[in-house]
């Protein structure tokens, strides 16, 4: 079919998944067109002629959901974890239908995290090429000097990974232990943690604020709220900086070049 459109990217329009993770889906066999399953990849579908089933019921496009989350401990993003006990999602209405994480946080992580079925709009917000910044606050056990900062801002390898903060801020030191604010612009699993772990420290809370300009704000652990028109723009837009705290007497900063 010459025309038409690339049937992973109408499948996250549709809120199944991800492009990324439509395009496992439809690899797994999971997808029929027209009665025919589909395992070939790019395939081009017409949706106002094409039946497009996923694991035998229909995907059609709907009217786009925006949801924030403030996700509390315990709880996994991802639907796909069979070992899950707590998924984020059972904290969301079912009339929204079908939705996805737009990123993740991890069980022992809480705070700020985006739910949609929108594939287009949370690949614009998760892919490290848009640099869109997600800032965390964390209490960190161990001893932090300007010069771990400077590491986790330079870039470190790890398990073949290369991570780097975008900036990486002491909020506060105790010795044996401190809080920091860091800044992320990719997002490599458990990259948080892993950074720190690099300069050793072990993370004991870890709470992300903001995602793009859009912050946690007031929101209670465990509340949801639709987003607003100007911030599903906004963030769908180019990167906005999220405000930072106002700099205390024996506060540090250190950010990467550029």
């Amino acid at each position: 079919m010459a025309g038409g459109i690339v049937l992973a990217s109408y499948l996250a329009k549709c809120g199944v998944a991800s492009r990324r993770a439509s395009q496992e889906i439809i690899s797994s066999g999971r997808v029929t067109v027209n009665g025919t399953v589909i395992q070939e990849l790019p395939f081009r579908v017409d949706p106002e002629r094409d039946e497009v089933l996923v694991d035998g019921q229909p995907a059609s496009q709907g009217q786009s959901v925006y949801l924030a989350l403030n996700k509390p401990k315990g709880y996994t993003c991802t639907a796909a974890d069979e070992h899950a006990g707590q998924l984020a999602l059972e904290l969301l209405p079912e009339k929204y239908g079908r939705l996805f994480s737009v990123g993740r946080l991890d069980r022992d992580s809480e705070g700020l995290i985006l739910f949609t079925n929108d594939g287009a709009w949370a690949q614009r917000i998760t892919h490290p090429k848009y640099q869109v910044e997600k800032v965390y606050w964390l209490r960190v056990r161990g001893e932090f000097e300007d010069r771990d900062l400077e590491v986790m801002t330079d870039g470190i390898e790890d398990e073949g990974d290369i991570l780097q903060a975008k900036e990486v801020r002491m909020l506060r030191n105790m010795g044996d232990s401190c809080e920091l604010q860091m800044t992320l612009t990719q997002g490599h699993k458990r990259e948080v943690r892993r950074l720190i772990r690099f300069c050793g420290g072990r993370v004991k809370e870890l709470l992300r604020v903001a995602i793009g300009n859009l912050e946690l704000g007031e929101l209670d652990t465990g509340e949801w709220r639709e987003l607003t028109a100007a911030e599903v723009a906004a963030l769908g837009s180019k990167p906005a900086n999220p405000k930072q705290p106002p700099a205390e007497p024996n506060q540090s900063s250190i950010s990467s070049p550029g």
